[in-house]
């Protein structure tokens, strides 16, 4: 069986470069050509046990997600998986379903399991990392953050929220409501708050009960849209804060008999299941594939014994249609 000596040898590099390609750690895109190349040409494989027994942990990474269900975070798993991939990594996948008894198991069969580090959006602020902590694996939140001193990537939430709203303004609806997620949830604030700044600035009509809060899903997005449409003025437009309600939303607004092309929506993500969408929804794409692959790079660097400050690293949305016309 070849040596890492005999790949560094074929690849021009240093044993040391070798060894960083193999355990994920930064290296050239051409120096990691190379390595791969020779260790192809001469049947390299590393020897995982030997490394796992090295390190005290294995070469799995441990996605911990609320809802696999939905594209945003299948988009999400995929930028992790395939970013893993590339530094001979595996990924396993855990549903929490926004459950902090069920996020509390997973993170301990992690630490129990040896798992190289895990990569979370967390069920709450409540999370409790100690398991994982006290073995010093790297953790990265994704999406949302948390109390804990870990790395983080996020979406700006609070100007997708803008994004969206200032879309429906401008585009001439006058009473904008919000369906948002569960309170207490740092994504689902930020992203309201963006409406809220929005309606404030532009002196839009807002009455009480047009601030809606739902669970995420599209059940909720639909009981969500009906009571907005159940009060004595109700609103012309709705921001819908995730594509599971924004679905809701739709749905309901087509069982009253409202077409969506005289009622303003706009939601932060891309609606998954209608193809194509009606063509007045305002969609503001959420990075979820970038926003995994950078965690997953993040956590990489940790792993291969990265010490630099904490950071926490904040992507931006956009708009994916053009502005409407009333």
């Amino acid at each position: 069986m070849a040596t890492i000596y005999e790949v560094a040898a074929l690849a021009g590099v240093s044993p040391a470069t070798v060894s960083r390609v193999f355990n994920g750690n930064t290296v050239s895109e051409e120096k990691q050509r190379l390595v791969r190349d020779a260790a192809q040409q001469l049947g390299f494989t590393p020897n995982k046990t030997a490394r796992r027994l090295r390190k005290q942990s294995s070469e799995i990474i441990c996605l911990l997600v609320p809802d696999i269900e939905n594209p945003f975070f299948t988009a999400l798993a995929r930028g992790v998986e395939d970013r893993a991939q590339e530094s001979g990594f595996s990924v396993v996948l855990c549903n929490t379903d926004d459950d902090p008894a069920k996020e509390l198991r997973y993170l301990q069969i992690a630490a129990s399991e040896q798992m190289a580090g895990v990569i979370l959006s967390p069920a709450s602020d409540e999370v409790d990392l100690g398991a994982i902590a006290s073995l010093g694996r790297p953790v990265v939140a994704v999406d949302r953050t948390t109390p804990y001193p870990v790395d983080a990537v996020k979406i700006d939430n609070r100007a997708a929220g803008i994004a969206a709203t200032t879309a429906l303004v401008d585009a001439g609806f006058r009473r904008v409501a919000c369906i948002a997620g569960p309170a207490g949830i740092e994504e689902t604030e930020d992203r309201y708050l963006g409406w809220k700044q929005v309606v404030t600035a532009r002196k839009t009509l807002v009455r009480d009960g047009f601030l809606q809060h739902a669970n995420f899903r599209v059940d909720g997005g639909r009981a969500a849209m009906n009571a907005l449409l159940n009060l004595v003025q109700p609103p012309d437009a709705v921001v819908t804060t995730n594509n599971l309600m924004a679905i809701g939303a739709l749905q309901a607004l087509h069982e009253n008999g409202i077409d969506p092309e005289d009622f303003g929506v706009a939601v932060l993500g891309e609606l998954p299941y209608l193809l194509p969408p009606p063509s007045s929804v305002v969609q503001v794409r959420l990075p979820a594939r970038h926003l995994g692959r950078t965690a997953a790079s993040m956590l990489l660097e940790r792993i291969g014994g990265d010490t630099q400050p904490l950071r926490t690293v904040v992507l931006r949305a956009e708009i994916a249609r053009p502005p409407l016309s009333l």
